[in-house]
């Protein structure tokens, strides 16, 4: 993600469970754990609006839950029960909170069934006749935005009108009439995503596909036609292979769709990409303009397919694929094109240090800006990830990287992930390094800020 990344729910956030039986539930997520999300939801294109009924399993990972917190939003929940039973809610700052009527004991699985609508604060974009989400998945329905480490399943019945083409994560498995001259779209992820991966969008899309060996990319927009559409995604199918061979495992969706829109827009979702018109390339073969494809691209395998388990460790989603981005410039212009992608996160780090503001990459503070946030997490992450690859070598970087792509595919990682692969394919102790730019100087694994 890149233009909607870490706005302000993202600032200066820490997550992890608490563990004692008598905790007081205070954040989105505490105390429980999503298996699964089960929506119906009916958009309004021209007021922005949405209306939805939400079924979510969940089960409590301590004693003594009371409350079931998840993220704030703008929606109005219009009724509410847990198992058939009627609750109440309140919002508080960034919380809304359903009081239980009697404690939760530790793995009890229970279903909290939602109807709510109303217009999303964020999240939401498009024009007259198209609507996109974009990153906040918790403004436009009921769960916890920040909860990384926390894969559901998620199931979307969709409302449109008749004709129109939908798209959301996983694969449309029916297609059906619905009231009113509506049609339900039926969409299933085919794995567990966090919540912030969640998405959708309806519209009078243009729609081609094409595929690369046993998988299929799908081409979407309301503003370009077919040939246009093709012209400017043309180069996905070799970052895929390009990918694919670094990552040692090849994409891993079956479907991925690219939807083009207006703008800036450069965010993934969990089997899709939204990218603005403006951040692809305007001129063929040009490595300075080449960077929004691959760099969402590439978070089918670092972000999604593994994800960070908390913001601690945000730089392995966003670092390692700003470094791809940079490898896959090397691959396709050369080692000069490589240099220059390394050299504008140089430029973004340093300008973070020159205000005073050096991090390890495992930090767990608060940063004083978005901007400086990026700098560590996206392009220190990636100047990082340059740096094992001049310490140990091609041969044995890659090998680290498809380890540690091949061994937590599917999960939810932390940095020790990342070390532990590195060393066991190179077979040095890189707790030094690690400890210089991870973890931070006389610190251990475990102990870092």
């Amino acid at each position: 993600m890149i233009r909607r990344m870490l706005a302000s729910p993202l600032a200066g956030t820490a997550l992890g469970l608490l563990c004692s039986p008598a905790f007081a539930a205070n954040r989105p997520g505490d105390g429980f754990e999503v298996a699964s999300y089960r929506l119906a939801l009916t958009p309004d294109i021209e007021n922005r609006t949405v209306a939805g009924r939400e079924k979510i399993t969940l089960r409590a990972t301590v004693d003594g839950v009371r409350r079931l917190n998840f993220s704030a939003n703008t929606l109005g929940i219009d009724s509410a029960t847990l198992d058939g039973v009627a609750l109440a809610h309140t919002v508080e700052g960034d919380v809304l909170g359903f009081d239980l009527p009697r404690p939760l004991r530790r793995g009890r699985t229970v279903k909290l069934e939602l109807s709510y609508h109303g217009r999303p604060a964020r999240g939401f974009a498009g024009s007259a006749t198209t609507l996109y989400t974009s990153y906040f998945a918790c403004d436009w329905m009921v769960c916890s935005q920040n909860k990384f480490g926390e894969k559901a399943a998620f199931s979307l019945d969709l409302r449109v009108p008749a004709g129109m083409t939908s798209l959301s994560v996983g694969n449309m498995i029916v297609r059906r009439p619905g009231a009113d001259g509506s049609e339900i779209h039926t969409w299933k992820a085919p794995r567990p995503y966090s919540a912030y991966l969640y998405g959708f969008a309806v519209g009078r899309l243009t729609r081609v596909s094409e595929r690369v060996g046993s998988k299929r990319l799908t081409y979407l927009s309301n503003t370009a036609d077919a040939g246009e559409l093709k012209r400017r995604l043309a180069g996905t199918k070799d970052m895929v292979a390009f990918l694919s061979a670094k990552a040692g495992m090849p994409l891993p969706v079956a479907d991925y769709s690219q939807l083009l829109v207006e703008g800036d827009e450069a965010q993934e979702a969990a089997t899709y990409s939204v990218l603005g018109s403006d951040a692809l390339p305007r001129q063929p073969d040009d490595p300075s303009q080449d960077w929004a494809i691959v760099h969402e691209l590439t978070h089918q395998w670092w972000g999604n397919l593994i994800t960070c388990e908390t913001l601690k460790d945000f730089w392995l989603n966003e670092g390692i694929t700003t470094f791809m981005t940079a490898a896959w410039k090397q691959h396709r212009y050369g080692r000069a094109a490589y240099e220059a992608e390394l050299n504008e996160a140089r430029s973004r780090f340093e300008k973070a240090r020159a205000m005073g503001f050096d991090k390890p990459l495992a930090w767990n503070g608060t940063y004083p800006t978005l901007g400086v946030r990026r700098a560590i997490q996206y392009s220190k992450g990636a100047l990082f990830m340059a740096q094992l690859r001049v310490t140990l070598g091609d041969a044995a970087f890659w090998s680290g990287l498809r380890r540690y792509t091949r061994d937590h595919a599917g999960g939810t990682v932390t940095s020790i992930d990342l070390k532990r692969a590195m060393e066991e394919a190179s077979g040095r102790d890189l707790r030094p390094l690690f400890a210089e730019w991870v973890f931070g100087e006389g610190l251990s694994e475990g102990q870092s800020q």
